[in-house]
């Protein structure tokens, strides 16, 4: 595990698709699980529970396929530890011609690219996917 806890869990995701997993289980943090509440919103998981049992809390990702692909086919980290990237709110641009995603923290909480642009307000840029 390395200090990036959102890029530990994108990869969790990755390789519990390249895995055919149907869920992937990873430490709990407020950040993830509102990532993961934002990625099932966007549908590109199916649910997201708290798991209290144990010493600590872990967040069971449901992964999602469609015909027994995955629907969630690449997520990449953009903002990092060592390089944090902002977008003003002009700045904010559509992933793959709007058939992608992109999340961002902003001051009104995670949103996505298109949430963000819609409100009028900019953000750091955790992840960027389709």
């Amino acid at each position: 595990m390395s200090r990036d806890i959102i890029g530990d869990m994108l990869t969790a995701i990755r390789n519990g698709y390249s895995a055919s997993k149907e869920e992937v289980v990873v430490p709990h943090s407020k950040l993830r699980e509102e990532v993961a509440k934002k990625l099932v919103g966007l549908g590109y998981l199916t649910g997201v529970q708290v798991n209290k049992e144990g010493k600590f809390k872990e967040l069971d990702l449901q992964l999602k396929y469609e015909d027994g692909k995955p629907v969630l086919t690449k997520i990449r980290r953009v903002s990092r530890p060592g390089l944090r990237t902002y977008r003003g709110k002009k700045e904010i641009k559509k992933v793959l011609s709007g058939l992608g995603f992109s999340i961002m923290s902003t001051p009104k909480g995670i949103l996505s690219g298109a949430e963000a642009r819609k409100m009028g307000i900019g953000g750091e840029v955790i992840c960027e996917g389709w």
